[in-house]
């Protein structure tokens, strides 16, 4: 059985929480519970978190822990010392530490970023940047393991990388049965981007979200402004005015940055052939991709696709 100790502090977020559930249905899964899960604190006891909520703690002990992870608040906060040296202490009897979020933060004071590739909630990036000269910081990365580190970005990321872990662990077979018994959408990869072209357009009303929902199911064809008001219940014409009135972007330029961040998840974690990718995203031919790429990035699909590939080998052992 592998031990898996979340480190609790007062201010923590409980959306760090949110990858127990995860560990927990792998465990109900075998009868074997392959993780013991344990709530560590500097001192135990219960601790309070951002929301009111508090949770019962253990302190740290002797005990090692097969996976630390380290959770974030809403904000930056403040370690303690007495944290902070526990990590240290407890980081080298552990096969990988990890952290949620602004997290990172607190591995950063702890001293084990350095030289490492790592990755925090997008609003935060430059400042972990700062903080921690002598690594990399990723703001564009759902997750990355560098060796025994692995960090992702905020909130809901915890849980991509707490299914991370798990295949890691018990295979790709276990760790998508959890994904598809927490209702998740599809498990994320790493190299997935923070940002979304859906949470970018913010639509308000149920109708628009129906014609983008749909859209993104469809890519691959040609989708027309008829049909796409025809998903949402609208006339071409009001479909139009309405979508404008409701995400600032017109019909077009908003297809075109789906199919651009679908084309880019494709290039960065397949092996398809360009002319494929093009196809299989709505773009027809690889030309009119590229000059979408450049508009969205200021890079042609290969150099994407050749970072993404040299950053993934600069991370493996």
């Amino acid at each position: 059985m592998q031990r898996v100790g979340f480190v609790i502090f007062p201010g923590l977020s409980i959306m760090g929480l949110a990858a127990v559930p995860a560990f927990e249905l792998a465990n109900l899964a075998d009868e074997q519970a392959p993780y013991d899960i344990r709530f560590i604190s500097e001192h135990g006891g219960p601790i309070r978190t951002s929301a009111g909520m508090s949770v019962e703690t253990e302190p740290f002990g002797e005990a090692a822990f097969d996976t630390l992870v380290v959770g974030g608040g809403t904000s930056v906060l403040p370690s303690t010392s007495g944290l902070l040296s526990l990590i240290r202490e407890a980081a080298p009897r552990a096969r990988r530490v990890t952290a949620i979020c602004t997290g990172s933060f607190v591995l950063g004071e702890a001293g084990l970023l350095a030289g490492r590739r790592v990755t925090t909630h997008w609003m935060h990036a430059r400042e972990l940047q700062a903080q921690c000269p002598d690594s990399t910081v990723d703001m564009d990365r759902i997750f990355i393991n560098d060796g025994p580190i692995w960090t992702s970005a905020g909130m809901s990321a915890g849980i991509d990388l707490a299914l991370a872990l798990i295949e890691d662990d018990l295979g790709h077979d276990v760790a998508q049965a959890i994904a598809k018994k927490l209702v998740l959408y599809h498990r994320r990869a790493g190299g997935q981007s923070q940002f979304s072209a859906l949470l970018d357009l913010e639509p308000k009303s149920d109708r628009i979200q129906s014609a983008l929902t749909y859209a993104k199911r469809n890519l691959h064809k040609p989708l027309t402004v008829e049909e796409l008001a025809g998903a949402a219940h609208l006339s071409p014409r009001q479909f139009s005015r309405v979508f404008h009135a409701e995400t600032g972007q017109s019909p077009a330029k908003a297809i075109e940055n789906l199919r651009v961040e679908a084309a880019r998840v494709m290039m960065e974690s397949s092996r398809h052939p360009i002319d494929v990718v093009a196809d299989q995203t709505g773009f027809a031919d690889r030309n009119r991709m590229r000059r979408a790429f450049l508009r969205a990035f200021g890079q042609p699909p290969q150099v994407i696709r050749r970072n993404a590939r040299g950053a993934l080998a600069s991370t493996e052992p």
